[in-house]
């Protein structure tokens, strides 16, 4: 799912020179539940804000009358996000720790954008969901929490906001940690925290509050800190989509051949016996590189470039994997399609399909059923999928796919549809 973040081989590249780690986490909450003003808060605590940011905030604050400044400037970017005091767009901040480096996707809360919030959330490591404490779990929170589940998002987190304005009182956080645990037992959510705070006045948000003695689990700058995400991704089964061929023109190289993408699972190392799919050739890989240097071995997200010990047919969309844990090529797909355009997507439909690197056309077998992301029901009597719907759709293509499920592994599970005249993404799906 194609988002405007940075590419995965410059984070990488970043992460082998500052030994530092990267956390993505994406934010979600209802209108007026303070996720902008968090964020801002996070980035002020932390030493990410310009003085001059700073000073033009507080500037715009002291001239609407505010007795504090609104650090939800610091996040709402657009000037129709300032008018409303909503979030419309996904919204991509970075900023870092002495500990690791952090990406936040600031996804809308609206169910009339749930296609962006599906966008921001897909390559989230952490989905961070925001509940109002004096207005409880509402629908609203009960949705972003089954987004995050269809995701797959590993790591997720409930910060109840606002507790200064509920007198920091412990039966409200325990009443609403109560009710949404209970809900989270009929999701996929393997590791779920849920942290008292006030995003206006910073409590335990990074510095642990003095005005909740009970509450005794981590702050949220400290569990973003120290959340495990190395072992989230797969690394037993190899998966390197063929991105591009890299055939230098300079007579120094003429016998170089080297295949560059980014490396979607498992580890790879030099000596390894590989297939080369879909043409079923094998070989060795020879070496590794990233940028000029050779590397002893690749795993996810590294951008890499591997030589083969042998002159294989090899190009752009094929894939390298293990010989005896390899994908198996199928043209009939089964998956869950989030639907991002106004017009319907109906059966018999033909489209575009883009899955790691590899282009090929769609025919929409069927509709199987539209899921209720409020109410997890099923409408197995639909005929379309509209705007911002999910549903479960059963696809042909004319290219075999080399694909896994999305809850083994989310880029290799992961596909968008692409509307064949306009060019433009009108669906994003995960494999079942």
């Amino acid at each position: 799912m194609a988002t405007d973040t940075p590419t995965a081989g410059e984070q990488a590249v970043e992460n082998v020179t500052t030994n530092m780690d990267l956390l993505r986490f994406a934010t979600a909450g209802s209108v007026d539940d303070g996720k902008s003003t968090l964020i801002g808060r996070l980035l002020l605590d932390s030493k990410s804000i310009f003085e001059d940011q700073l000073e033009a905030v507080e500037a715009t604050s002291k001239g609407k009358g505010y007795d504090y400044t609104d650090l939800a400037l610091l996040t709402d970017g657009l000037r129709s996000e300032r008018e409303q005091g909503i979030t419309i767009d996904v919204a991509y901040r970075y900023f870092a720790t002495p500990n690791r480096k952090f990406i936040i996707a600031d996804t809308p809360g609206h169910v009339q954008y749930t296609r962006n919030m599906v966008t921001g959330a897909s390559t989230a490591d952490l989905g961070l969901v925001l509940v109002d404490a004096r207005q409880g779990l509402t629908e609203q929170s009960r949705r972003h929490a089954v987004i995050l589940s269809l995701l797959r998002v590993p790591h997720l987190v409930l910060a109840i906001n606002k507790m200064d304005l509920v007198d920091f009182d412990e039966t409200i956080y325990e009443k609403i940690h109560d009710e949404f645990t209970q809900f989270a037992t009929k999701l996929s959510i393997p590791d779920l925290e849920v942290i008292p705070i006030s995003a206006l006045q910073g409590d335990n948000v990074v510095n642990r509050s003095e005005n909740m003695p009970w509450y005794s689990g981590p702050t949220l700058m400290h569990h973003l800190e120290h959340v495990h995400v190395a072992s989230d991704r797969d690394l037993i089964d190899a998966r390197f989509p063929v991105q591009y061929v890299v055939r230098p023109k300079s007579d120094e190289f003429h016998d170089y051949r080297g295949y560059a993408g980014q490396v979607a699972g498992g580890v790879l190392k030099p000596g390894d016996e590989v297939v080369v799919l879909p043409s079923g050739m094998t070989s060795t890989i020879s070496k590794i590189e990233l940028f000029d240097q050779e590397v002893p071995e690749a795993f996810p997200p590294m951008s890499v470039t591997i030589s083969l010990a042998d002159d294989v047919d090899v190009s752009r969309g094929d894939m390298i994997a293990r010989i005896k844990n390899a994908p198996q090529p199928s043209q009939d797909i089964d998956a869950m399609v989030c639907w991002m355009t106004t017009a319907p997507l109906k059966p018999r439909q033909k489209l575009a399909i883009k899955h790691t690197t590899r282009t090929a056309r769609a025919l929409v077998k069927d509709i199987q059923y539209r899921l209720d992301v409020n109410t997890l029901h099923r409408d197995q009597e639909t005929k379309e999928l509209g705007v911002n719907e999910i549903g479960r759709v059963q696809l042909r293509t004319t290219l075999p796919l080399l694909c896994d499920s999305y809850s083994k592994n989310r880029a290799t599970g992961s596909f968008i549809l692409i509307d064949e005249a306009s060019g433009v993404t009108v669906g994003a799906g995960m494999l079942l």
